[in-house]
């Protein structure tokens, strides 16, 4: 072998591996999620349809990775679950420029194959080794021809720094300053545009708790999805095991299952939006159980109503969730409510319990909340049990069953906020707020028999064949005593 015969191999070696890197880096967006072990929860997000989506996770849950696919699915026309557009661009937040460099940036990179790459500019650093220097703009080729621009920002810099510009979507890489988001949303108003974040809330209660968490506007387009450790099929389960037992009950609460935590806790940390949530169906009408009623008028009247099923598992189906409004707007709309379910009535009335001080009348008033509901077609029994401590640990009963007891239509969405924002105070005291949905839950579940899972036994061969015998045995004397 000659010296240029020499070259000439070496030198198509080296395309060949150069082609062999390109293929697996581009292999590794087309690889995401495609195999035999999936990570359903990371698949769940990318198919939801609304437009402000967030994943609340604990740390190495892959809630980044389904940041970073999100965001080169849009830029390069490739989102298997929406419709595609070309030059497009899009902002990455980081909370600053060095957390940019060490990890949305480089999860961005890790998908992204250089034969996508445009061009690259740099805010410091040589774009040849972008992995080592902090990126500011990405412009990769879109399949339809055009080309989008990923840009790279920081917190730190400032709101005045996210004006002007009209994007079409941003990705929150960790929580960012709430006058930072609201200011990203006006960037998308013109574009329709995604707003989505993957953090593990480690701040407290924020911004972040009460309008995306709790979505006390109710925004329709506002979405949360939780992981934890055990929802990455890629992480050891030993080594899952052997954190957790390292870490405080505090820590883990944000650090595996990504929950927003206080010093003071939740009052029902049993609750589960992935495992008691579920979609609405059509209960059958035996299962139809009662309403239960807290009225307020200044205050929400929450009224909720409740089915049980033959194992003695309760379904919470319907919420009508109003403020300052009488009682006869109330009785209304609980009444339309029934009559969409076509709820049982007795006596012309549908039967419901409500807070024994709706029967006490008041100076204004000559009569009860009980009286007038009542004239309303709505039979309301003040006859509950009010100790609220009771009423407590029988509703953690119920939430921390396996397999579970109480199941929440999605449409309840007040009863389910609630649940999410009911703290303990200093003393063992529950805060006395936003509990409206949560008192009348806590009536009707102390309206329940204490053991109320009704077990069914298998009888055996000889229970059966005494029973035949029995019922022979009354059948004959019961033809004895006949008489023709």
């Amino acid at each position: 072998m000659n010296k240029n015969e020499k070259s000439i191999i070496e030198r198509l070696l080296r395309i060949e591996q150069i082609l062999r890197l390109r293929r697996e880096e581009h292999s590794r967006l087309n690889e995401y999620n495609a195999g035999e072990v999936r990570h359903e929860k990371q698949l769940e997000f990318h198919r939801c349809a609304k437009r402000n989506r967030w994943i609340l996770g604990g740390n190495r849950s892959g809630k980044t990775e389904a940041g970073a696919v999100e965001s080169l699915w849009m830029a390069l026309g490739r989102h298997p679950f929406r419709k595609n557009k070309k030059n497009i661009t899009g902002w990455v937040v980081s909370v600053s420029y060095e957390v940019q460099r060490e990890v949305a940036q480089n999860k961005i990179l890790h998908y992204l194959s250089p034969s996508c790459i445009e061009d690259i500019t740099m805010k410091s650093g040589s774009k040849g080794s972008p992995r080592s220097g902090i990126i500011d703009t990405i412009a990769v080729r879109n399949i339809f021809g055009g080309v989008s621009r990923i840009v790279f920002k920081s917190a730190d810099q400032g709101r005045e720094k996210f004006q002007g510009a009209s994007v079409d979507f941003v990705w929150f890489d960790e929580e960012p300053p709430q006058d930072i988001y609201q200011e990203c949303r006006m960037r998308i108003m013109d574009t329709k545009g995604d707003i989505f974040g993957t953090m593990t809330p480690l701040k407290g209660l924020t911004f972040v708790y009460e309008e995306i968490f709790l979505n006390k506007r109710l925004d329709p387009e506002i979405q949360c999805f939780h992981m934890e450790w055990a929802d990455n099929p890629f992480l050891d389960k030993a080594e899952i095991e052997l954190m957790t037992k390292s870490m405080s009950e505090e820590m883990l609460q944000s650090r595996r299952y990504g929950k927003f935590m206080l010093d003071t806790g939740l009052v029902y940390s049993e609750f589960d939006e992935n495992i008691h949530v579920i979609e609405p169906f059509d209960a059958p009408k035996e299962w139809y159980d009662t309403v239960s009623i807290d009225p307020g008028l200044n205050n929400p009247l929450s009224a909720h109503f409740y089915c049980v099923d033959y194992d003695g598992n309760i379904y919470v189906i319907a919420e009508h969730y109003e403020k300052g409004k009488d009682i006869d707007y109330h009785a209304n709309a609980i009444l339309n409510i029934a009559k969409r379910l076509d709820w049982h009535f007795h006596n012309g009335k549908l039967q419901a319990l409500i807070d024994s001080s709706a029967s006490q009348r008041t100076l204004a008033a000559s009569k009860s909340a009980v009286e007038l509901f009542y004239e309303k077609g709505i039979a309301a029994n003040p006859n509950v049990r009010k100790d609220i401590f009771a009423g407590i640990a029988r509703v953690k009963e119920y939430f921390a069953a396996r397999p579970p007891r109480i199941f929440i239509f999605k449409n309840c969405v007040n009863l389910i906020r609630e649940l999410k924002s009911y703290w303990w105070s200093r003393g063992d005291i529950p805060k006395r707020k936003d509990d409206h949905a949560l008192d009348e839950l806590r009536y009707y579940i102390m309206s329940r028999p204490k053991n109320d899972r009704r077990e069914t036994k298998r009888k055996s061969l000889q229970e059966l064949y005494k029973e035949r015998l029995m019922a022979r045995s009354k059948y004959r004397n019961m033809d004895k005593d006949f008489i023709y």
